[in-house]
């Protein structure tokens, strides 16, 4: 069982870079896989960025390659998503999520557990 809680949205220009984290709660985080989703108004929620229980396995959708990077660091139960050259279509409200270590993917169906999301703005 775990808990997610994000954090590191805002209103940030086009190029800018964001930083968000999300804080696991529970003394199995290393058990689980996560990932982190986003949701524009209007559209469905969409995968975004994977991550192994090691940390050493990670796979992003083809649109945020270069520009997206997913972490984590089990020692003190946090995942990341460095978002760096912003674009305003990256707006969206941004949630992490965590599946067991027997399901990996893309599919928001083997995410068992998910936070509430934090806000991305990005201005042109």
């Amino acid at each position: 069982q775990v808990h997610l809680v994000e954090a590191g949205g805002g209103l940030v220009q086009a190029g800018g870079s964001l930083r968000l984290s999300c804080a696991a709660s529970g003394r199995t985080f290393s058990n689980y896989n996560m990932g982190w989703f986003r949701q524009a108004p209007g559209k469905e929620r969409e995968f975004v960025a994977a991550i192994g229980w090691s940390g050493s396995t990670t796979f992003y959708v083809d649109s945020v390659k270069g520009r997206f990077t997913i972490s984590r660091d089990n020692a003190k139960n946090m995942v990341y998503l460095q978002i760096d050259s912003l674009k305003p279509e990256d707006t969206a409200r941004y949630y992490c999520a965590a599946s067991p270590l027997t399901r990996f993917g893309v599919t928001e169906d083997i995410y068992g557990y998910w936070g509430q999301g934090t806000q991305v703005t990005v201005s042109s």
